[in-house]
């Protein structure tokens, strides 16, 4: 089995390129179905999510926009438990249908507050699109309408996710070796 090191740790192969991008095409053809009557407007989740967005965004076929966000709760490994919003919207997102495009969900705090900020904008409606989620991590309820997988709270990397700001080039997800 394939493994890389990335600073101190020790990261294998958790799902590959082909399994991620098939999982990619399924959320693309849900989303079109759901939205083909009114374009929508993706947020992408700067900057783990940039991959998985353009990705989706190739293969979604019907008229949207996307704009972009940054916050931050990481440093290193371990979430930080602080939300700050660095980097806000360029327009109104009043009476427009949004979708959220995160990388990763796990402690959802990051996902809740970014939404809670978006509903202050009066959207018609806001739903969450993530490639992973850790569901065993969750520390706030949230309804997450596209999920790519559902992981363990392990620590991963690659296909824009990092370790310290390296790794987010992989084609590959990642997982730390014990």
């Amino acid at each position: 089995m394939k493994t890389l090191q990335i600073h101190d740790k020790t990261f294998r192969i958790f799902i590959d390129e082909t399994t991620i991008l098939e999982r990619v095409n399924a959320l693309a053809n849900r989303i079109e179905a759901d939205y083909s009557e009114e374009p929508p407007l993706f947020i992408a989740v700067l900057n783990g999510s940039f991959i998985f967005a353009a990705d989706l965004l190739k293969r979604v076929q019907i008229p949207c926009e996307i704009q972009f966000v940054k916050v931050s709760s990481y440093h290193g490994t371990q979430s930080t438990g602080k939300v700050q919003q660095v980097l806000g919207l360029s327009q109104s997102i009043q009476n427009r249908k949004v979708i959220i495009i995160e990388d990763i969900i796990d402690s959802g705090l990051t996902i809740d507050f970014l939404q809670r900020e978006l509903q202050l904008q009066n959207p018609a409606s806001i739903a969450i699109c993530s490639l992973l989620l850790k569901p065993n991590a969750l520390k706030v309820p949230l309804e997450v309408g596209y999920v790519g997988f559902e992981v363990e709270n392990h620590f991963l990397v690659g296909y824009g996710l990092d370790y310290d700001g390296f790794g987010r080039n992989l084609p590959h997800l990642y997982q730390v070796t014990e």
